[in-house]
């Protein structure tokens, strides 16, 4: 990883502050909802990585709070989750933690943003997706800043399918609705869609590696970016040692002679079809000792989309 793929680090917590949003008046600072799984189970699409994996999310999260707090039209930041080791590190970061998450992801949204307004009724309130690990202040200004001052408004993801931010006005409810399809639904549920163009890092959530990969190319946040340093992610080489073809799992020996295990998500995400024994292939691996596995596997001629 080099410099220019690291996003500055955030500068701390901001104080709320007076905005004068274009057509909005005069109004506090935004109260943004963040809602944060339970580590165990976040991020299931990144499976690949193992034990990394809930380490991964809590860092997206810690990046997205980060930046939300730096941003200058932002008041405060109100986290939802059950998660005891996410809530510790982001009330240190100077979030709100709400412990008392309702199940599913939109009462989860919904109780923050009701909580929200009845703390900060002056203030307009928007949820914002955990998983913006390249999120930049700036841009995210830009966004809230585009928002009317009447009803409610969202930002679709960088597919263009999902949704990463939901905005109304002081004291009107949100009315979230989250899920597969959501642009369509908040659509059809009478909220304006922002068209920005230039808030790439706001729309880039992260659920695959490929979603990653992009996000690294705008530049992670510190959290993200120190926990890719990992060394036990750095590519080194390998050779193919035993291969299903039905399971597509397998394992490889280190050039020392270590047998380390891969499964399927690890294969596929080298986007390879066959493997021979006695390939040499290019890996990534994580955890150690006996724990150890092998998170990414390709041919040397292949590109590893996490490469420096």
């Amino acid at each position: 990883m080099t410099e220019d793929t690291v996003r500055p680090a955030a500068v701390g917590p901001t104080a709320p502050v007076r905005t004068h949003p274009a057509g909005a008046g005069l109004r506090l600072g935004w109260s943004v909802v963040v809602p944060v799984k339970p580590l165990a189970g976040a991020k299931s699409r990144l499976s690949a990585l193992g034990p990394l994996r809930p380490r991964l999310a809590l860092a997206f999260a810690l990046d997205t709070v980060a930046a939300a707090l730096a941003c200058p039209l932002v008041g405060r930041v109100l986290v939802v989750t059950r998660d005891v080791r996410a809530a510790a590190e982001l009330r240190a970061l100077g979030a709100d933690v709400l412990d008392d998450e309702p199940g599913g992801l939109n009462p989860a949204l919904a109780h923050g943003a009701a909580t929200a307004h009845r703390r900060h009724p002056r203030s307009p309130v928007t949820t914002l997706s955990a998983d913006l690990p390249a999120l930049r202040p700036a841009e995210l200004a830009r966004v809230l800043a585009a928002v009317p001052a009447h009803g409610r408004a969202f930002l679709a993801d960088a597919p263009g399918t999902g949704t990463v931010l939901l905005a109304g006005p002081p004291g009107e409810p949100l009315h979230p609705a989250f899920g597969p399809g959501s642009r369509d639904a908040h659509l059809a549920g009478g909220a304006t869609e922002l068209l920005l163009p230039d808030a790439p890092s706001v729309r880039r959530d992260v659920d695959t590696p490929a979603d990653l990969a992009a996000a690294r190319l705008l530049g992670l946040g510190p959290a993200t970016a120190a926990l890719l340093r990992s060394p036990m992610l750095a590519p080194m080489q390998a050779t193919a040692f035993t291969y299903d073809p039905t399971t597509r799992s397998g394992s490889v020996l280190l050039d020392d002679g270590t047998p380390v295990p891969f499964d399927a998500p690890a294969f596929d995400a080298g986007g390879l079809r066959l493997l021979r024994a006695g390939q040499r292939v290019r890996i990534r691996t994580t955890g150690e000792g006996a724990d150890r596995r092998v998170v990414f596997l390709t041919l040397q001629t292949f590109p590893d989309p996490e490469a420096d």
